[in-house]
C-alpha cells in the first residue's frame, strides 16, 4: 500500500458526513481505527483520520521560536508515520475494505481538534485509552471528555480482553 496524502488541517465541514477516528498512536487507538474502517465500509461512508499533535507550551521564550517550529515539525513527521504505518495495519486487518482514508495530523489541543472535527460527522470512533499516564483508568481523558461534548455519536473501543 502507498502512502497516503497527509494534510495538516482539520477535516472540512461542509464535507458529507463520514467516520472519524481519533488515533495517537496508542494501542488503543489502532484498534480504533480498525473499528473505523469497519464502519465505514459498512455503511459506505468516507474515513477521516486525525491524529493530533500537541507540543506547544503556553509561554515561548524569546529566541527560541525556531526550535520549537523545529520540533512541531519533527512532531507532525512522526506522528505522520504513525498514522500511515496504522492505516495500512488496520487495512491488512479488515478484508474486503474500500475505504480510502483521508489523513489529518494537526497540531494543537487533541480534544478541541477532535472536538471541532466532530462537527457534521456520522460518528467518532475513538479507543478507551491512549497514551496518558494513568494506566489503571477505565476511559482516557480525552475519550472521557469527548463522550460527552461530541457534535456527533461516539463509539468508544475497548481494548481487547486479558
Amino acid at each position: 500500500m502507498r502512502p497516503l496524502p497527509v494534510s495538516h488541517e482539520l477535516p472540512p465541514t461542509d464535507a458529507e458526513p463520514g467516520v472519524l477516528v481519533g488515533v495517537d498512536g496508542s494501542d488503543g487507538s489502532l484498534w480504533a481505527l480498525e473499528r473505523a474502517l469497519q464502519e465505514a465500509h459498512v455503511h459506505g461512508l468516507p474515513l477521516r483520520v486525525l491524529a493530533a499533535v500537541n507540543p506547544t507550551p503556553s509561554v515561548v521564550t524569546a529566541g527560541l521560536e525556531d526550535v520549537m517550529q523545529d520540533s512541531v515539525d519533527r512532531l507532525l513527521v512522526g506522528m505522520t508515520d504513525v498514522v500511515q504505518r496504522g492505516v495500512a495495519a488496520a487495512s491488512a486487518n479488515v478484508p474486503g475494505a474500500t475505504v480510502a482514508p483521508t489523513l489529518h495530523v494537526v497540531a494543537g489541543d487533541p480534544i478541541t481538534l477532535l472536538l471541532d472535527a466532530s462537527a457534521r460527522q456520522h460518528t467518532l470512533v475513538l479507543g478507551a485509552r491512549g497514551n496518558g499516564g494513568f494506566s489503571r483508568l477505565l476511559v482516557g481523558s480525552v475519550a472521557s471528555a469527548l463522550l460527552f461534548h461530541a457534535l456527533c455519536p461516539v463509539l468508544l473501543v475497548p481494548g481487547p480482553k486479558r
